[in-house]
């Protein structure tokens, strides 16, 4: 069986992840596809993962492709989670695992209607959605509260677990909106404010073609692992949010082939076995939930599980972090009055202090006036902000 070690695994992070300067690319597109999709969850690690990789950073230019050209779209998928992907790679998404996400959704909100004390059901559901798109349609644009506004249904107050200790009233319109979303009815459009909200304007929206699940696994998983191989089939689990059966049978469908890892065994491509030649030395600033930090369940190979504490949130979210050579060696975070600042977990060394200190000044330079505080907040994060 052939071997890829970690540093091998961390060479082709740097080059394949577009991490560093010689390898970064044109185009946001051409950023989401090397890395398959990019966390979305918060608005502005979009902008952050993408301008860590482009040749010239630009909010700019990654704003033309989420809202204009939209060859950038964000999916509620993988893991449950909002992504983006482009356009090009959205069916499969779609396909191999956002429908039954939709599904899931609209099985849910439907048990809430029909509870007995919300007396409501698929045809209100229905009426309700026919209201809020013909209302979409005819504003072009609109936020969750403006589309209330303009649909009485979206106002109405539901039950959720009546009689249980989390019992709670909400309002429907979220998880309307939420639902339409998920069915690829509506999409995403620019924020209120700048691109670090998550106010989103809504517009309406064509549903992606439907291919076979199976097939659409398999593509995913070979782009996954073109990405991210080695991989084992845990992470590619994970990663998806698949069964394992699912997995296995895409892994099997691309005839993925096994290698000796330094810790037990896992996949890459047919043939993709040959030693990756070594990129510059680089740094990253990289942010919260980026995909090189959350790209596998195990991240031993670039991550030292002792600083785990300081880096990670109670749910498992990891914070904004420094990187040498492909492995995360400290967090940094932007402080009130716009300074970047960072700690290293341990020493790299002169070289690498002054590449972490060349891009922070360039992240600096191009987030200008915009502040940024990640959704998910980490010890080390909240200590330097202090």
């Amino acid at each position: 069986m052939h071997r890829i070690n970690d540093e091998q695994r961390r060479r082709r992070l740097g080059r394949r992840h577009l991490l560093a300067p010689s390898v970064r690319a044109e185009t946001p597109v051409a950023v989401a596809d090397a890395v398959v999709a990019l966390h979305a969850t918060d608005a502005a690690t979009v902008f952050l993962s993408t301008c860590a990789r482009l040749s010239e950073a630009s909010v700019a230019v990654v704003e033309r492709a989420l809202y204009e050209e939209v060859a950038l779209v964000r999916l509620l998928s993988l893991r449950n989670t909002l992504f983006v992907v482009s356009a090009e790679l959205a069916p499969l998404v779609d396909s191999s695992t956002a429908r039954t996400i939709a599904a899931k959704e609209r099985r849910a909100l439907l048990k809430h209607l029909a509870e007995p004390v919300n007396g409501l059901d698929e045809h209100w559901l229905a009426e309700t959605e026919k209201a809020a798109l013909t209302a979409l349609t005819a504003r072009g644009a609109a936020t969750g509260s403006e589309l209330s506004a303009a649909v009485p249904a979206l106002r109405t107050k539901i039950t959720v677990f009546p009689g249980q200790k989390w019992e709670a009233v909400q309002g429907v319109a979220s998880r309307v909106i939420r639902v339409l979303a998920a069915d690829g009815r509506i999409r995403r459009d620019r924020p209120r404010g700048s691109w670090t909200s998550s106010q989103f304007r809504w517009t309406a929206s064509d549903p992606w073609p439907t291919g076979a699940a199976g097939d659409s696994r398999a593509e995913v998983a070979r782009r996954w692992l073109l990405s991210y191989g080695p991989g084992t089939e845990a992470d590619l689990k994970w990663w998806t949010g698949w069964t394992l059966t699912d997995v296995r049978t895409s892994l099997a469908a691309i005839g993925a082939e096994e290698v000796a890892l330094d810790t037990g065994s896992g996949f890459v491509l047919p043939g993709d076995t040959a030693p990756e030649e070594p990129v510059e030395p680089w740094a990253a600033l990289l942010p919260g939930l980026d995909p090189s930090a959350m790209g596998w369940a195990d991240r031993a190979f670039h991550f030292n599980t002792d600083h785990r504490p300081a880096l990670f949130d109670r749910s498992g979210n990891i914070g904004p972090t420094v990187w040498w050579n492909g492995a995360i060696i400290g967090g940094w975070a932007q402080r009130a009055d716009g300074e970047i600042v960072w700690r290293l977990l341990t020493d790299p060394g002169r070289e690498a202090a002054a590449a972490i200190e060349a891009e922070a000044a360039q992240l600096s330079a191009w987030v200008g006036e915009a502040r940024i505080t990640p959704r998910f907040r980490t010890p080390l994060e909240r200590e330097l902000m202090s």
